[in-house]
């Protein structure tokens, strides 16, 4: 299996990071220069999905090469299931709450608010292949799941060779709809495991199967490839939404979903990664990198009710979402909460960092340890 790529491990915590950037925009709102500034952030924020489901697919390669990939994709399903279980456990209580409390506020019944946002989380396809019925954050989960499977059905069958020309051909279609002003019109949600994760998921494994691996000796140009990639990924979204587009950085900050520059930054900045994998040894971040999957899941029930807090609390007659330290804090605050309720999971033996996620009663034992109690 070759050593452990610091690298990689190491950006996983990064990365993660970056989503909570991208839900929370940090500097939206804070006049023309605040709206530029998330503009950067969070078009450079958007490698970090893409890094995900190619780090996953390359590392699904390397296991497989030499084993079934049809057995290690059962096992890698059932881990994301119990990751998507865990974190519509977490995150559904909170947004009925949240439904509840903005039904009061306005007046109406909770019962019907509360009632049709629980039918809303049963919707079968939303549920269980976009991943979107409680919490659109969630979808990743779903959509790596799918584009794993893909890869993995045509290794099964000896044509592993024509994943990444089909996924691209998907691929290339999904991005002219939506975010290429409609050039082609699709009736379906694309950012899903078919048209989005399918492809970065057999950019990785294609990377594996070829024998890719870390110190390959191109770490310079690497770098080079990935600065020049992320630039113009930049301009390319500006031109886009700034130059092109009809949207203003005064009025707020333009922000598609993924585009072409997003499929060149992204793979360039994972193959450099490759080729330095000592990077990140001496600290502690590829040690962090474990609890990159808990952040994930954990963040969208604390985004919403931080987010709830500070639309609601005021300070001196202004909402506190509204002040200048508030934006600061937000993003901060997200991650950081949503890494203690990972590690407050994990202590009371509800969830197992790198085990099981699947929700289960809490250990009374550890509870009794927690707090002092010996369990009746």
């Amino acid at each position: 299996m070759g050593s452990r790529i610091h690298s990689v491990d190491a950006m996983r915590i990064v990365a993660v990071a970056l989503v909570v950037v991208i839900h929370t925009n940090p500097f939206e709102g804070l006049g023309a220069s605040g709206n530029a500034v998330n503009f950067v952030l969070e078009t450079t924020a958007r490698v970090a999905v893409p890094f995900f489901f190619l780090a996953s697919g390359y590392f699904f390669a390397r296991k497989t090469l030499d084993g079934d990939p049809a057995a290690y994709f059962r096992s890698r399903a059932r881990s994301l299931a119990e990751l998507y279980a865990f974190g519509i456990a977490l995150a559904l209580p909170v947004f009925l709450a949240g439904t509840a409390v903005e039904a009061a506020a306005a007046g109406e019944s909770v019962t019907r608010g509360v009632g049709g946002r629980l039918a809303e989380s049963l919707s079968p396809v939303d549920l269980l292949y976009y991943g979107t019925s409680v919490s659109e954050i969630l979808w990743f989960l779903p959509a790596l799941a799918v584009g794993l499977g893909l890869v993995a059905g045509l290794a099964a069958i000896g044509r592993g060779d024509l994943a990444l020309p089909i996924a691209l051909a998907l691929h290339a279609v999904g991005l002219l709809g939506p975010e290429y002003a409609g050039v082609v019109s699709l009736p379906v949600d694309v950012r899903d495991g078919l048209f989005f994760g399918f492809f970065y998921v057999s950019v990785g494994y294609v990377v594996a199967a070829r024998g890719w691996r870390g110190g390959s000796g191109r770490s310079g140009p690497l770098l080079a490839a990935t600065v020049a990639f992320g630039l113009l990924h930049v301009a390319e979204r500006y031109a886009m939404g700034y130059a092109l587009g009809d949207a203003s950085i005064a009025a707020g900050v333009y922000a598609p979903s993924f585009t072409v520059g997003t499929a060149a930054f992204a793979v360039s900045l994972f193959l450099y990664l490759l080729s330095r994998p000592g990077l990140g040894a001496s600290t502690r971040l590829p040690a962090w990198g474990s609890y990159a999957v808990g952040v994930y899941v954990a963040h969208p029930p604390v985004l919403a009710a931080l987010e709830l807090v500070g639309d609601r609390a005021l300070v001196g007659g202004v909402p506190l979402a509204e002040t200048v330290g508030w934006h600061l804090a937000f993003a901060p605050a997200t991650f950081l909460v949503a890494l203690g309720v990972y590690l407050a999971a994990d202590r009371l033996g509800v969830v197992e960092i790198g085990g099981s996620h699947l929700p289960r009663p809490p250990d009374l034992g550890r509870l009794s340890r927690l707090f002092g109690r010996r369990p009746s």
